[in-house]
């Protein structure tokens, strides 16, 4: 992986400055990488599961779960509990004019979530995003690290009441790139990373001038295993409390589509609890494979139905995966 500085400049080019011709450069297909050509494909899931009260369920073994794909039943082929399994944990924060007063609340929050969440096996990146989206720190294992990191996140731009100064003078003001942001944390830094990869979106939900549409966004950590975390966390006093933010559908999308969940927080307090929740969550899991009955290689989406045998047991987990084509590996949706 590029040093962070080289890597988070060399997307922020990609996403702000269009090709010669005047057009933004299109993606590289996935079948462009080379990879290993295998017979068969296993498709992994990351499910959670709760209770009717909503409390996390994580004694289940491998017989207590049956997963369908298009209505027909499948064979599980792989089972683990992910309580200790290493863990890459990407926080985007929304350092917007929207989010001005609430910047440092999400600093020190982030701050207590990176200390008592990563192990040494575990590793993490930080990315905040305006009208452009920075790669503030790389992958990383040092929780000084990216403390440090979190305290360079600023505002830019222009709020209600004047100019706001910003580290880069001159930049043009307004805009909140949230759709780049999760493309770009999704397919240039959790890409090739093993194992489980997660997402925390801190922001209200608000996109402004991104390069690359919310579905777009959505494909991406689908098509690289990551499941996001939405937080709404709204400056009432910045759109007044009467409303005028509508972000919470956008987040709540994000999250269902790749199996995580959406939060809300209205005050310092709230966001602390809301980390402990996600959290709990990433120590909760388990991860089930299968190789599907339907080994065609022809790109299609594929329903998928995980779910526990006893009553009275709720899964959270993707409803879906991309087929390969060809010999490409099957990636869980």
């Amino acid at each position: 992986m590029l040093p962070f500085k080289a890597a988070a400049w060399g997307l922020i080019a990609w996403l702000l400055f269009p090709a010669g011709n005047g057009q933004l450069a299109a993606p590289i297909p996935d079948e462009a990488t080379p990879t290993i050509k295998v017979d068969v494909s296993v498709v992994n899931v990351l499910c959670s599961v709760r209770d009717r009260r909503g409390r996390l369920v994580s004694n289940l073994d491998k017989a207590d779960f049956e997963i369908r794909e298009e209505g027909k039943p499948q064979q599980i082929v792989y089972f683990a509990r992910e309580t200790t399994l290493p863990l890459t944990l990407g926080l985007l924060i929304d350092s917007s004019v929207s989010q001005e007063n609430l910047i440092g609340k999400e600093q020190e929050a982030a701050g207590k979530f990176f200390r008592q969440v990563l192990t040494p096996a575990d590793a993490a990146f930080l990315i905040s995003f305006d009208l452009s989206v920075d790669l503030l720190q790389d992958v990383t294992g040092s929780v000084g690290m990216l403390e440090n990191a979190l305290g360079e996140i600023r505002v830019r731009g222009t709020g209600p009441s004047g100019p706001i100064t910003g580290p880069f003078p001159g930049l043009p003001t307004g805009g909140t790139h949230l759709y780049d942001a999760v493309f770009l944390g999704s397919t240039d830094v959790l890409k090739n990373e093993a194992g489980r990869k997660a997402i925390i979106l801190i922001s209200d939900g608000q996109d402004q001038g991104s390069k690359l549409s919310r579905d777009a966004a959505i494909e991406a950590a689908q098509r690289t295993d990551v499941i996001i975390y939405g937080i709404l966390f709204v400056d009432r006093e910045f759109y007044g409390f009467g409303g005028g933010y509508s972000g919470e559908g956008t987040l709540k999308k994000m999250a269902e589509d790749t199996g995580g969940r959406m939060f809300r927080a209205n005050s310092d307090r709230e966001l602390a609890d809301v980390f402990q929740q996600i959290s709990d969550e990433l120590r909760s899991q388990y991860s089930i494979g299968y190789s599907p009955t339907n080994t065609a290689h022809d790109g299609s989406y594929r329903r998928i139905d995980l779910r526990v045998r006893s009553g009275g047991l709720r899964v959270q987990a993707r409803k879906g995966y991309y087929a390969p084509r060809d010999s490409y590996p099957a990636r869980a949706r």
